[in-house]
């Protein structure tokens, strides 16, 4: 009787060892599987970025992170997020996305809107010369598409706020690199490039400006053109003085890169007479004064350059026929038929038909 009373503790206390193993095994399992589902590893190196599109909701950005692989465990993903009230918090941006990052850590980023900005770099270069293109490449580089952003670039009444119009509205936008976040619509894009255009434009540039006889959008205009014909930026205050002498005398700008942008040919190597008489605003030949908008995205030497223009005396020029790309100068007509024909026949010898 007494034996069987002594096993009865004894077997109590092997239950409640057993029970408490079980317990904290059932706790060590809780607890990997807390860690593991919010701490360990899950976001992939699919991708290098998650892209949350304005007005998208929980069920989007699911569906984007099942479609790319950009974690290896939806349902964790899923179970996290909506653990930390994650499904009503939906911020658009363009987020970086680490190999091995955690939900947790994942979500908080998303949680927080914590994306990545982008550059948008443009700088003046022939590959933008046009509206356009102009609104293709911020497309790719920003969410709003190019339809929306030439829609505003073309539009009359909305680019009248800022005191533009859609031919002369590409002088607002300043060669740089500008930081601003992917999603940024198409509206505020233009508020941003506005506000860097009124910083630029300080009142001793609106000096200048007005003291050679130009508003700031006449200056960029101008600046197109002189950019547009200096292949070294050294010559450029020289090209701006010789421009501004033939608007101050009444003369046409006869500039040849105004041709080539009325035609719309840029592969025009030389501008041949047959080309002159092109019917277009933009045809320096034929109209006098500047064209209504820049023929190309002015760079901010350009620009500066037609505010600083160096003083002489010159209304002809004509590249140097050793194509060192800088230009022989002239006060006459007769000096600058010379420089003419002497560059004439250096495009022959190379066979440079147009």
């Amino acid at each position: 009787m007494s034996e069987q009373n002594n096993q009865k503790p004894h077997l109590l206390k092997k239950f409640l060892i057993a029970l408490g193993i079980l317990l904290l095994l059932l706790l060590a399992f809780t607890g990997f599987n807390y860690y593991f589902k919010y701490y360990g590893p899950n976001v992939t190196d699919n991708q290098e970025y998650l892209y949350i599109h304005t007005g998208s909701n929980f069920n989007d950005v699911l569906k984007t992170i099942e479609n790319e692989g950009i974690v290896k465990d939806t349902t964790s993903f899923m179970q996290v997020a909506y653990s930390m009230k994650y499904e009503n918090r939906v911020k658009p941006g363009k987020y970086r996305l680490y190999k091995g990052m955690g939900n947790k850590k994942f979500i908080r980023m998303l949680f927080l809107g914590e994306q990545e900005p982008v550059d948008l770099a443009f700088h003046s270069s022939s590959r933008l010369r046009l509206k356009s293109q102009f609104a293709g490449y911020v497309a790719k580089k920003i969410e709003p598409d190019s339809a929306s952003l030439l829609a505003l670039l073309d539009s009359t009444s909305y680019l009248t706020k800022y005191g533009f119009t859609p031919d002369n509205v590409y002088t607002m936008f300043l060669p740089n690199t500008y930081k601003m976040f992917w999603n940024t619509s198409a509206e505020k894009f233009f508020n941003r490039m506005n506000e860097e255009y009124q910083k630029f434009w300080t009142p001793e540039r609106k000096e200048k400006a007005k003291a050679a006889g130009l508003t700031p959008i006449q200056v960029s205009i101008l600046a197109s053109i002189v950019d547009a014909e200096a292949l070294h930026d050294d010559e450029m205050p020289t090209i701006a003085g010789l421009y501004l002498n033939r608007l101050n005398r009444g003369m046409k700008l006869e500039a040849d890169p105004t041709i080539i942008f009325a035609l719309q040919d840029f592969t025009i190597r030389r501008v041949l007479n047959k080309y002159l008489t092109f019917n277009s605003p933009y045809n320096t030949y034929l109209n006098v004064g500047l064209p209504p908008g820049p023929i190309m995205m002015p760079s901010v030497n350009a620009v500066n350059a037609v505010l600083n223009y160096k003083k002489h005396n010159y209304i002809y020029m004509c590249a140097k026929e050793d194509f060192s790309g800088y230009h022989n100068f002239a006060t006459n007509m007769a000096d600058h038929l010379v420089n003419a024909r002497k560059f004439q026949q250096a495009l022959n010898q190379r066979n440079i038909k147009r």
